[in-house]
């Protein structure tokens, strides 16, 4: 297995196929697919070695399989919008072509992020003897393998708690933008937020609750509690879950043009009349904003991510962290790309060895955190995304733990 089909040439698709053609060993044959052609061929000018470009509509379901038999892939890394998932999966088994993603799918119409309409292909995918790997980006991705790698190399024996925690501490010098597609980021965190704990999933109002979190290599910064869908996988494969919350930092000005697009009716997804025309809101809203893969130069800082896990060793009570730090200065000058598309896009890429080396393997739908840990994390770290193992004192992280939750 050597042929790859990279369907959205957006910031973090950029990165994919940059890493992809960084590596002809691995991936001898690389396509990048997008709606709009202009976008792959930027991104091909780009890459170190060449790769081909297509134009497809990843929403026509036919339009997909006549690309993926012309192409022949032998995986499908899908990275393009959350709404496009189920079609480019019905693609996949429709010319019996693997599939990868990094974020689960969402209907156009609902802000609502969950795993069950993917889940639901299990079957499908068993039966035909194809393996769909969901998830394999950086939160949800990498987190939910750092997870799986402090279970399986048994650094507790027992996890009981983990909070997801994710800081961009960068500074791009817009007055407002969004470091991935602007409607997707949106959407993510004006819905309600939810954590699971002792066994069910408790809602609370949006951006309702927050505290400070010291970040490795950042330091302390106000981050909020929200909903992730890495949470609704791990608390099925990780054994012993009492609590898993996601933490996430924004800054006071994104804060308060957030209250603002939402208090005019700007976030809406209803469709509204404009000069006699139906148009949505929210996607008005994303044309105005920069384009996230414009803001790489000049951007600066870092980003901190990784997870926090409480539990128990030889019978006492540990925490573990486990994050990576990325540069923004210097993802940019690798890739041209700032480090929010960067930690996205290249574990996509090391999913994609391990599944065509044989480490991960199987038939039907997989979240990352159900294969090996080790030997990606091994993969990941020498192609960007070195991580880094700690212990929590006591007294290093008590904001975040005194959260009554």
């Amino acid at each position: 297995m050597d042929r790859v089909l990279i369907i959205g040439a957006g910031a973090a698709g950029s990165v994919v196929a940059q890493k992809c053609a960084m590596d002809r060993d691995t991936f001898k044959h690389i396509t990048l697919a997008s709606r709009r052609l202009i976008s792959c061929e930027k991104v091909a000018a780009l890459c170190e070695t060449p790769i081909e470009i297509a134009q497809v509509d990843a929403d026509n379901v036919e339009e997909t399989v006549a690309l993926i038999e012309k192409v022949k892939p032998d995986l499908v890394i899908n990275m393009a919008l959350p709404y496009q998932d189920l079609p480019i999966m019905d693609a996949c088994l429709a010319t019996k072509t693997h599939y990868m993603d990094t974020a689960n799918y969402e209907p156009r119409d609902v802000a609502k992020f969950e795993y069950h309409w993917q889940w639901a292909y299990q079957e499908r995918f068993k039966q035909a003897g194809l393996t769909a790997i969901l998830g394999c980006g950086f939160d949800p991705g990498c987190t939910n393998i750092y997870c799986a790698y402090a279970q399986q190399e048994g650094l507790l024996d027992e996890i009981e708690y983990i909070d997801i925690v994710d800081c961009n501490a960068g500074d791009h010098g817009k007055t407002f933008a969004t470091n991935f597609n602007p409607e997707i980021n949106l959407r993510e965190v004006t819905q309600d937020g939810r954590y699971w704990k002792d066994g069910e999933w408790i809602e609370i109002p949006a951006l309702s609750i927050r505290t400070m979190i010291d970040y490795p290599e950042v330091g302390p910064k106000m981050s909020y509690l929200i909903y992730h869908e890495e949470e609704e996988s791990l608390v099925k494969h990780i054994k012993g879950l009492k609590q898993i919350r996601f933490w996430m930092t924004f800054g006071d000005e994104y804060i308060k043009h957030l209250d603002v697009f939402k208090s005019i009716g700007l976030i809406g997804l209803e469709p509204i009349k404009h000069k006699g025309m139906d148009i949505i809101p929210m996607e008005f809203l994303k044309d105005l904003l920069p384009v996230p893969s414009t803001l790489a130069e000049g951007y600066t800082g870092k980003t901190s991510i990784g997870v926090i896990l409480r539990g128990t060793k030889d019978g006492q009570p540990a925490t573990k962290m486990i994050y990576n730090v990325s540069d923004h200065a210097a993802t940019n000058e690798e890739v041209s790309a700032q480090a929010v598309s960067y930690t996205t896009g290249v574990p996509p890429v090391s999913g994609a060895a391990m599944f065509f080396k044989g480490e991960w393997s199987g038939a039907g739908v997989f979240n990352v955190e159900q294969f090996p840990a080790k030997p990606f994390l091994e993969d990941v770290a020498k192609r960007g995304l070195p991580w880094h193992v700690i212990d929590v004192p006591t007294g290093k992280q008590d904001d975040l733990f005194a959260v009554e939750t």
